[in-house]
């Protein structure tokens, strides 16, 4: 499972370091303590606290050294269901819930599972517009 620093997670959260100490202290988020002493959250926690706040996600985690797709979310999984074909991975981006449907086979090579890290591309040759009201 995916541990993430305090640092990491509040970046995550959008929120500040000292916040997250102060939810952890409080018991609205639960800490463990990684083999080098470290505060760490579960990937999965974050999730759960993504969950409940929607605030925004901090940009990309890590370099790409090409792109073709612009819109990229960066974000944490809050949701795989699988059966022996397809899959559906909820990712929660900042304020946006993005949905992806993919194979059972890539969300198992790729080893999505609530708390993992992960940036949703998105690439349409078609982008239809409302207007509310």
């Amino acid at each position: 499972m995916t541990q993430l620093r305090i640092s990491e997670a509040a970046d995550y959260l959008g929120v500040s370091d000292d916040t997250l100490r102060r939810w952890i202290d409080a018991g609205r988020a639960a800490a463990t303590t990684d083999a080098s002493g470290r505060q760490v959250l579960e990937g999965a926690e974050v999730a759960r606290l993504l969950r409940e706040t929607s605030p925004a996600v901090a940009a990309e985690t890590a370099p790409i050294v090409g792109r073709s797709a612009r819109n990229r979310f960066a974000g944490i999984v809050t949701r795989v269901v699988k059966d022996q074909v397809m899959a559906q991975v909820e990712i929660q981006a900042g304020p946006h819930r993005l949905v992806s449907l993919l194979s059972a086979e890539a969300v198992e090579e790729l080893g999505l599972e609530p708390g993992s890290l992960a940036i949703a591309t998105v690439k349409a040759t078609n982008v239809g517009v409302e207007v509310p009201g």
